[in-house]
């Protein structure tokens, strides 16, 4: 068996690799949509992938089984209550896939989402245990699906926490404690609010020490799973439902178009939006009027989705020899609409420095000395709630970076203004965004959180 999980860091998102060696056939599960990697893998293992597998509709990225299909052939599979418009494969509760040696046997979970399933891996149809399950977003290492994020669309989160319980214990903790969990998602993820480092676990080791499964009864598992959940991302809803449809092809190798400053500046009056993947410190040192700073450096998808609309234009201002990631990054999330980039960005600025802004950030110790000399401060935590229930700094607004964009009407633009995260990266994202909806006068906090508080008394 040849058993390949694929961890994409910046999304916190796994998708697998399975292929029986004795047939050379292979399915794909939960694929990214830049799919090069994958096709590659198989041909140099001798593997022709034949199916594509998604575990359920995704919300947090752009899945590549349209590319994929396209690629090699392979056929599409969901759970048999899922509806696409394309044409998919529907997978029975209980239906076995044979590779081979290798079987795959399907078991419905859903709870997360109501076509969510798992697939159990048997490395030979008659083994008396199986190697592992592929558990999508049903089981985390350390959590469960969170079972809020359709509430919007019609569903409760009450019907799917219901139904999450029902499937965790009668599909999956039915399952041998040797039985090896691969999850779609890791920390980081905002599919749930515990989510582990490690990348694979067994059964046994999360009925042990998963505080969700170690809940009492349906309702104990309601209040704890509910509970404390992140923000999700504005581009969620936006995704979970462009995964269901028909929609254009990524050509992950092909570059965005160039653009020079005229064509660059007639683009942004046509209401196409700046986002600049560069570092926050250089960001901070020179940049474009009226960029987002989405430094290339971080979770760029995540937080471009939730401070950009999915419907406008966007230009891309990046370090040279970036602008094809940038593309393909943002089109992990399917935001298509990169429209190009501007050409050697940092010698347009030193040729217009009229057209150069500064950004301001504050050291902790700074911050610290002037705060109280600042009228009318206005500081603004953009953390997420989970993090602001262990302590923030006294006097700061509560709103995480991702609800920014709609909650600016509960911040006055003509006060000075601090923001702050727990490191540095979201707050220069927030200080830009704020920049850009004309706030001015505004800073954030080199160090974030952590910072400030070492310059607390002990």
């Amino acid at each position: 068996m040849i058993f390949t999980q694929y961890y994409l860091d910046c999304l916190s998102q796994a998708s697998y690799l399975i292929g029986d060696e004795t047939s050379g056939r292979a399915v794909v599960v939960d694929p990214r949509r830049d799919i090069d990697e994958y096709v590659r893998d198989a041909a140099d293992a001798g593997l022709t992938i034949e199916l594509v597998v998604e575990t359920h509709f995704h919300a947090d990225f752009l899945s590549g089984h349209l590319e994929l299909a396209e690629a090699t052939g392979a056929a599409i599979a969901y759970s048999s209550v899922a509806e696409t418009e394309f044409e998919s494969r529907k997978l029975a509760d209980g239906e076995r896939i044979e590779l081979g040696e290798i079987t795959l046997e399907i078991r419905h979970t859903p709870g997360h989402t109501p076509e969510s399933l798992c697939i159990v891996v048997w490395e030979h149809a008659d083994d008396v245990e199986p190697h592992a399950v592929l558990t999508g977003d049903t089981l985390f290492i350390g959590d469960v699906g969170r079972p809020d994020l359709l509430s919007s669309i019609g569903v409760t989160r009450g019907e799917l926490a219901d139904q999450l319980y029902d499937s965790l214990h009668q599909q999956l903790l039915t399952l041998p404690d040797s039985t090896r969990v691969y999850p779609a998602h890791g920390a980081g993820s905002s599919c749930g609010k515990n989510l582990s480092t490690d990348t694979w676990s067994t059964i046994g080791e999360q009925r042990r020490t998963n505080y969700a499964l170690l809940a009492a009864d349906k309702q104990a598992f309601f209040d704890l799973v509910t509970e404390g959940q992140p923000p999700a991302p504005s581009y969620f809803i936006y995704d979970a439902v462009l995964n269901r449809r028909d929609r254009p092809l990524l050509d992950e190798n092909e570059r965005p178009t160039t653009l020079d400053l005229d064509t660059f500046d007639l683009l942004v009056a046509d209401g196409a939006m700046i986002v600049d993947g560069r570092d926050p410190e250089d960001f901070a040192r020179g940049h474009l009027a009226a960029s987002i700073n989405v430094g290339l450096g971080g979770r760029y998808a995540e937080f471009a989705g939730s401070v950009i609309p999915s419907d406008v234009d966007i230009v891309l201002v990046v370090d040279d020899g970036f602008e094809k990631e940038a593309r393909n990054r943002l089109a992990r999330i399917g935001f298509d609409r990169v429209v190009g980039y501007l050409e050697f960005p940092t010698v347009v600025m030193a040729d217009h420095p009229d057209r150069v802004e500064r950004a301001s950030r504050l050291s902790a110790i700074d911050f610290g000395e002037r705060r109280n000399d600042i009228d009318g401060l206005q500081l603004v935590d953009i953390r997420n709630p989970g993090e602001v229930e262990h302590g923030t700094i006294p006097g700061a607004i509560s709103i995480p970076v991702g609800q920014l964009p709609n909650r600016l009407d509960e911040l006055d633009a003509t006060a000075p203004t601090v923001v702050y995260c727990a490191g540095g990266y979201r707050s220069s994202v927030a200080a830009s965004v704020l920049r850009h909806a004309g706030f001015d006068d505004v800073s954030d906090i080199l160090g974030g959180y952590g910072a400030w508080q070492e310059t607390q008394p002990a």
